[in-house]
């Protein structure tokens, strides 16, 4: 089992892992890639890189072969060309991109927050290439903003906030990167100190990037658009995934909630388990001990 402990150089965060360096088409593809095994790749969400696996993905390179990229347009995984917008669709495309390059036909795909949206517009539109998702704190877009009220819209702004009309947001995030995205991850860890102090670091130096905090932007615009739209035509003409389904969730967020997370994914998939784990919105970082538990149950692994 894995402890969360402070690391003091970014290359500590994968102990053995080498670079990943891949170009597709139209992204720049930059992250950390190790072990050996059936293939897993692992989805990051906002507003972090792929550093924010630390804790996971060192211990399922003991039996797989593990992919952990920056998103589009996040960290250092850079996009050439950003007409049509970045939707889940086209950063699914992306992905499937990547591991083409790397060789993969079928593997896992394990996402949290963003990256879970990636992971299951992945597994909607490309089902022949993955052989398993798992959803971490994150249920499908339509659903999340068809369940909006009050209390979600006051802890989730953000959602609002980034999605205004270009570019109102990224001038007022121009104005203290540093601020904004400090009280965004103390919000989802309850508190800055339960964040590695070089995992922050990491955090902040790509939301300093000009460019990093417009895809950020993007990519909520298209939750609000695009992927929100690709979600219902899916839902109305009954498309689901059709791969096994593990959904994960933080048991402090679920409990204002009436409903389900199980429930809600039973509308998308045919074959879906999961459970609440302690901790925040951050499970990979605040849960992972119980995280890789319940993802070595999933894959088949033991930890």
């Amino acid at each position: 089992m894995t402890t969360r402990t402070a690391r003091t150089a970014a290359s500590d965060f994968f102990p053995g892992f080498a670079a990943l360096d891949v170009e597709t088409d139209d992204v720049s593809f930059r992250g950390r890639v190790g072990g050996t095994g059936s293939p897993v790749l692992l989805l990051h969400g906002y507003p972090q890189t792929h550093v924010a696996w630390r804790l996971i993905a060192p211990e399922l390179a003991k039996h797989r072969t593990v992919i952990v990229p920056d998103l589009p347009g996040y960290g250092a995984s850079r996009t050439r060309n950003d007409q049509p917008r970045w939707t889940k669709r086209r950063v699914a495309g992306a992905l499937a991109a990547l591991m083409d390059r790397l060789g993969h036909d079928r593997y896992a795909v394990v996402g949290h927050d963003r990256g879970a949206r990636a992971g299951y517009r992945l597994a909607l539109d490309h089902p022949e290439r993955v052989a398993a998702y798992a959803s971490l704190t994150v249920i499908p877009t339509l659903d999340a903003f068809a369940g909006i009220d009050k209390a979600f819209a006051l802890n989730a702004w953000h959602w609002f906030f980034l999605a205004q009309p270009a570019d109102l947001p990224e001038r007022m995030l121009a104005a203290d990167p540093d601020a904004y995205i400090d009280a965004a991850l103390a919000k989802m860890a309850g508190g800055l100190t339960r964040i590695d102090p070089s995992a922050l670091d990491a955090y902040r130096t790509a939301f300093r990037n000009p460019d990093v905090r417009h895809a950020i932007c993007e990519d909520y615009r298209a939750a609000a658009a695009e992927d929100a739209e690709y979600d219902a035509a899916d839902l109305a003409a009954g498309r689901k995934l059709a791969c096994p389904v593990l959904v994960l969730w933080s048991e402090q967020e679920q409990k204002a909630r009436n409903t389900s997370p199980i429930d809600t994914w039973a509308r998308w998939a045919t074959n879906v388990r999961g459970a609440g784990l302690p901790g925040g919105h951050l499970l990979p970082e605040d849960a992972p001990n119980e995280v890789l538990s319940a993802l070595g149950g999933f894959l088949g692994d033991k930890f």
